[in-house]
């Protein structure tokens, strides 16, 4: 069992940053990939970002490439998302998610590939 608890949301203006927080907790977390998703109102839940296990391997969708970057600590049970050049159309509650599957050759993007998620934490972006 993981547990996963999201920081970091707020209001900024356009063009601001943010940088999100996503602790980990159980016995095997840092064996997880992980990827951040993010939920509009009225609208899907839809992929934002992935990292590998270890780190080595990103992955973003193309609406926050160049913007956006995932990382994590594994020392510190910790995923980061920082969000730079933020615009309104990014205002939305921004989920963290583990994934069983540590590594993967097409990249994991759907909400079905994720086994544990946490109570996401909002982010609206002013114009």
């Amino acid at each position: 069992q993981v547990q996963l608890v999201e920081s970091g949301g707020g209001l900024v203006q356009a063009g601001g940053s943010l940088r999100l927080s996503c602790a980990a907790s159980g016995r095997t977390s840092s064996n997880y990939a992980m990827g951040w998703f993010r939920q509009a109102p009225g609208k899907e839940r839809e992929f934002v970002a992935r990292i590998s296990r270890n780190g080595d391997i990103p992955y973003y969708a193309d609406s926050v490439k160049g913007r956006f970057t995932i990382s994590r600590d594994n020392a510190k049970n910790t995923v980061y998302l920082q969000m730079n050049s933020l615009k309104p159309e990014d205002t939305a509650v921004y989920y963290c998610a583990a994934d069983r599957l540590p590594y993967s050759v097409v990249p994991r993007t759907t909400t079905r590939s994720y086994d544990y998620w946490g109570q996401g934490t909002q982010v609206t972006v002013s114009s």
